[in-house]
């Protein structure tokens, strides 16, 4: 029987703490028998979110000879995690313990000294602190989780049910986590990464390179190069990618790339058009094209992104005409 105790510190999130009760938590043992040994470790009844206490091992001893550890989110990543927890980690990862941890749970295992070389997830909108804090760590934002034995990260929020999914299909097969996943009313497997939800950021207003954005979002299905961009602000193509590098972190060709996969992802949330129709109206020309760089950006496939979002966002009108975020 797999022993899991859960670690829980004062402002634990709520949400990742109660997937792992639910997942190793609750007897499965008709799914797989034995199921796991549980346990929550933490100092008392540790607050969890800001609406629940849970009730623990008053310390975090479980820790130390368990076969596997999971953190959850930390309440707040600019705040060092508790001392002992990092201590008990520590003592855990010496003495071979897998360590699972959840969303922003990485920052504690990062603050352990528990990854560095190796390579790790954490919630999208987390990824870049995390990778300047710690630069010996391996930063994927890209992954709805990452197994790197003995330690495994996940994305954030639904993305720790994926884990912990996948750590049932580790130890007890296909079979197991298949039933389990149809029990909680949750797909086995989630096709893609995180890029499908990342959204495209706003223009900074004001901004000198605003313009020129806002125009190229509406001229799209044109065969915008660019020195076409260039041109339009009397700049030479390599005045405007060193502009372009500082405002945005990226290239002008990344940056119109990008733009016209956020236009098809848009269409294909709120339109029936045909990848064919959606690749010529988004500057792609073919839908072998836009297929291509649609999966390398967005990590799946325009039918599957469309089978997942449309839909689940309403185009305001100003949006039906045009889009106006870069």
């Amino acid at each position: 029987m797999p022993s899991v105790v859960l670690a829980l510190y004062e402002g634990a999130m709520l949400f990742e703490a109660a997937t792992a009760i639910e997942v190793f938590g609750v007897d499965r043992s008709d799914i797989a028998d034995p199921w796991y040994d549980f346990t929550i470790a933490g100092p008392g009844a540790p607050a969890v979110g800001d609406m629940a206490r849970m009730k623990s091992d008053p310390t975090f001893t479980p820790i130390l000879t368990a076969h596997t550890i999971v953190v959850p989110a930390y309440h707040d990543v600019d705040d060092p995690p508790p001392e002992d927890v990092v201590e008990a980690l520590r003592t855990a990862h010496t003495n071979g313990a897998r360590i699972v941890s959840l969303c922003t749970g990485v920052f504690v295992l990062a603050a352990a000294g528990l990854v560095d070389g190796k390579r790790v997830t954490t919630h999208w909108a987390h990824a870049d602190l995390l990778a300047q804090r710690y630069p010996r760590v391996d930063v994927d934002a890209d992954v709805l989780y990452v197994d790197d034995n003995p330690i495994l990260t996940s994305a954030g929020k639904a993305a720790c049910m994926d884990l912990c999914l996948h750590v049932v299909r580790t130890d007890y097969g296909a079979t197991a986590a298949n039933t389990l996943a149809r029990r909680l009313v949750v797909p086995p497997h989630r096709a893609g990464g995180q890029a499908q939800f990342i959204t495209a950021p706003a223009p900074p207003n004001g901004h000198h390179l605003q313009d020129l954005m806002q125009w190229a979002t509406k001229h799209l299905h044109e065969p915008l190069t660019v020195k076409d961009l260039a041109e339009r602000l009397n700049m030479s193509t390599r005045t405007l990618a060193r502009h372009f590098i500082a405002t945005t972190g990226t290239t002008p060709l990344r940056w119109l790339h990008n733009q016209r996969v956020h236009a098809a992802q848009e269409m294909l949330e709120t339109t029936d058009a045909s990848i064919d129709t959606i690749a010529e109206r988004t500057g792609m020309g073919m839908a072998a094209t836009l297929r291509r760089h649609f999966n390398q950006t967005v990590g799946v496939a325009p039918d599957t992104y469309r089978r997942t979002f449309q839909g689940t966002t309403k185009p305001t009108p100003k949006q039906a005409q045009h889009r106006t975020d870069w």
